[in-house]
């Protein structure tokens, strides 16, 4: 058994998809459980991992655990050290941690990952770098307006398709080789905000409009929905990421056999948000 935290989010549910394609029982947890109708071979479960105990009735018999902490399990004072004791005394033998890029490009903490590779359970971490879904924040300007409003519009990171991260989860969840390795996950290329409205727009086969703004004008729209200091961190590193956030990575091409997705494949395939 294979449970799946996060199930519901942008790389939980193709994580799913992938291991039950793959004959794997999946437990799917989320903080909130869909009406859709269950399919075969998972069971859902509700659960927050700000109280780990609310884990409890799904470990039973799980070897493997994918790990995904979300930026609400931070701002309400989470502790993964407990969610982790949690799952170790479950029985629980081997965690797959989504992290971020970030940390092997010292912007983030290394405090997630701690918690999970000095538990005494075997364990895989993930850094992905930018989802190319980040660009969904743009899908109302461009079906109503077909314009998309960024800053720093030449600045290029090589984002990944949530989809092929999820691939590279389910192919550490499944095979214990994996254990002890630490894999940076980037698109092909890097692309600019510029660039990514282009493919939007060839992807449509009309052209997207782009408005750079100024990073005070990015600042008054985020600040609506993120405090002021994560909002002034943010603008710090889209403006000028280190170079460790602008390096290709060839990790999922290794793990998977085949190149990750280019954000113009994720655009056609996703062209449906922005109509």
């Amino acid at each position: 058994m294979i449970v799946v935290t996060g199930a519901g989010g942008n790389v939980g549910r193709p994580l799913v998809r992938a291991l039950l394609a793959a004959g794997e029982q999946v437990t799917a947890v989320s903080r909130r459980i869909s009406m859709t109708q269950p399919s075969a071979g998972v069971r859902h479960h509700q659960a927050d991992l700000t109280e780990p105990k609310s884990l409890k009735p799904v470990l039973d018999g799980a070897e493997t655990l994918f790990l995904l902490t979300s930026g609400d399990f931070m701002a309400a004072g989470g502790n993964l050290n407990d969610v982790v004791e949690v799952i170790g005394t479950a029985g629980v033998q081997r965690i797959v941690l989504l992290s971020s890029q970030g940390v092997s490009a010292g912007v983030h903490t290394s405090a997630l990952e701690d918690a999970v590779t000095q538990s005494g359970l075997d364990w895989t971490i993930l850094r992905p770098g930018s989802f190319h879904s980040n660009t969904l924040q743009w899908a109302d300007t461009v079906r109503g307006q077909r314009t998309v409003m960024a800053p720093f519009g030449d600045v290029a990171l090589p984002t990944i398709d949530p989809a092929d991260i999820a691939q590279v989860a389910a192919a550490a969840l499944r095979d214990a080789a994996h254990a002890g390795n630490v894999y940076e996950l980037t698109g092909p290329v890097a692309i600019s905000p510029r660039e990514q409205a282009a493919a939007i727009g060839d992807a449509l086969g009309e052209p997207v409009r782009f408005v750079e703004q100024t990073r005070s004008e990015a600042k008054a729209a985020m600040v609506r929905f993120m405090p002021e200091p994560v909002v002034e961190h943010t603008l710090d590193i889209l403006g000028a990421p280190p170079a460790g956030l602008r390096r290709v990575s060839p990790d999922v091409e290794l793990l998977l056999g085949r190149p990750p997705r280019a954000f113009a494949q994720w655009a056609t395939l996703n062209i449906a948000a922005f109509q």
